[in-house]
């Protein structure tokens, strides 16, 4: 029997990505959960949405009697929960929303998935997974130039979205202690490629550029992150989704440690290339560095050792060319679905210089 993947934020940047994935490259079942928040986009899935492999629910995954419903209706083989509150600037404004989504969240999802898996034979047991998908931002951040995130890294998160995905993290595997409940958690570094909403930095930097923008710069640019193109992520989720280890955890990264300084000069090199400002000037003089954000952690950067060891999997596009391909992107579609995001429903409330995934 062919897989029956419900994806949980499904709509979203990385969740969208997944989807697309699952569809043009499996031939898997998909059933997307969304609540379509400001950064849930249907018009990301649009290249899918008439396979009929594909289906959507529009439902808050803190909504026990829908889940139940889907959860009964569907069928999954898999979960792959991704849904989230991802924001670290949104989570500093206003954490409730974040405890209230990533936390009991994640909780009612367990608690549908558990109540379901009780309802399966042994061979549909023996095949569920329940795939969650987290941060490495649950490790806080690191001190030595060479050390790296590993799967055993102590958690120490800093800001109110990386606590509660950490609390998240912590009820998925008391899940499978305790209930028995086949669990997966996966940890990302920072995410970027097409269809990222966009007050995330790179989204950002690109729009503010062309739109002839200051480019707002945290600090003097210095914290360092690992990228990871988003399909290269996605590709990864659904091998561990299928192929990984119950009570494993992997962590995912990019290998491409980037301060933020560099990243935004380097999207504006490829601007003065590929969309030249009219005034022959670089679009590195739109550059402003701006007060840092309270607990901003310095560095992160992923071991990613284990999934490649384990799984085969290693990531396909350098920093090179997913940044390449995703300033393309974005020139290309700055008047579709750029345009649709910035405006109407997708009307963001604060567009600032955000991180996370």
């Amino acid at each position: 029997m062919s897989n029956r993947i419900l994806v949980t934020g499904g709509a979203g940047f990385i969740g969208s990505a997944v989807v697309r994935h699952l569809i043009n490259n499996t031939d898997a079942a998909v059933c997307v959960v969304d609540k379509l928040t400001y950064a849930g986009n249907l018009e990301s899935l649009a290249e899918v949405a008439d396979s009929p492999r594909y289906r959507f629910e529009k439902v808050d995954i803190c909504d026990k009697e829908n889940l139940d419903r889907v959860f009964a209706d569907f069928k999954p083989t898999h979960v792959m929960h991704l849904a989230a509150e991802s924001h670290v600037d949104r989570s500093i404004d206003g954490p409730g929303e974040f405890i209230q989504t990533n936390v009991v969240g994640t909780y009612t999802m367990l608690e549908a998935a558990r109540k379901y898996f009780s309802t399966l034979t042994d061979e549909a047991k023996a095949a569920f997974r329940f795939h969650h998908i987290s941060t490495d931002e649950v490790y806080g951040d690191l001190e030595g130039p060479e050390d790296l995130f590993r799967e055993t890294t102590p958690y120490a998160p800093s800001s109110p979205y990386s606590a509660s995905k950490a609390s998240s993290d912590h009820l998925v595997r008391a899940w499978r202690r305790t209930f028995g409940l086949p669990t997966i958690v996966t940890n990302c570094s920072n995410n970027y490629g097409p269809y990222h909403f966009p007050e995330k930095l790179i989204p950002l930097v690109i729009l503010h550029a062309l739109d002839g923008k200051e480019l707002p710069v945290y600090g003097k640019g210095e914290q360092i992150r690992d990228w990871l193109y988003v399909e290269d992520h996605a590709r990864a989720l659904c091998l561990v989704a299928t192929t990984g280890v119950p009570g494993e955890t992997y962590n995912i990264g990019g290998h491409n440690e980037k301060k933020n300084i560099d990243v935004v000069r380097k999207i504006c090199s490829l601007l003065d290339e590929l969309r030249p400002r009219k005034d022959g000037k670089s679009y590195a003089e739109q550059i402003v560095f701006v007060k840092d954000r309270p607990g901003h952690d310095l560095r992160y950067a992923i071991d990613a050792a284990k999934i490649g060891r384990e799984l085969g999997w290693k990531p396909q596009e350098t920093f090179e060319s997913g940044i390449r391909k995703t300033v393309e992107w974005y020139l290309a579609h700055k008047d579709d679905w750029c345009a649709h995001v910035l405006s109407g429903e997708y009307k963001m409330e604060r567009l600032g210089t955000g991180e996370g995934k």
